[in-house]
């Protein structure tokens, strides 16, 4: 696999898509760092890391609207990609629908949303966007 961080919204997409409660993606400390930050700002309602086998895995609880049946992740992006990277400055990070999503970005202090970054005073690779 060339890009996991892909494949992991990839994942996501595709379980939203099928109105999947649960999710079971292989895990990385990159994708740990994500769905915590994916949790923390209310897109997913729940998750838990196993170790089973050699990588372990992370099993989302998606947040889903049964009544409405939308889901609270509307549209995943993937930003930067092996092939082309995409780095911002702190003066110059994305706004995801002006402000009202949030773009996920890689710093030196950690994987943080975009107006965390703006916080710190920090820039980095910008992952994904998040609505």
């Amino acid at each position: 696999m060339t890009d996991p961080i892909a494949d992991y919204l990839t994942r996501l997409r595709n379980a939203i898509k099928a109105s999947h409660r649960i999710v079971e993606i292989p895990a990385s400390n990159i994708k740990k760092e994500i769905t915590k930050v994916l949790h923390d700002k209310g897109y997913i309602q729940n998750y838990k890391f196993e170790e089973n086998g050699p990588q372990g895995s992370i099993k989302i609880a998606l947040k889903f609207n049964p009544t409405t049946k939308q889901n609270a992740i509307v549209n995943l992006t993937r930003v930067s990609t092996p092939g082309l990277r995409k780095y911002v400055k702190h003066d110059s990070l994305p706004r995801v629908i002006n402000g009202l999503g949030i773009a996920i970005i890689s710093t030196s202090k950690g994987v943080m949303t975009d107006k965390e970054a703006r916080v710190e005073g920090v820039g980095g690779e910008v992952l994904c966007y998040v609505y």
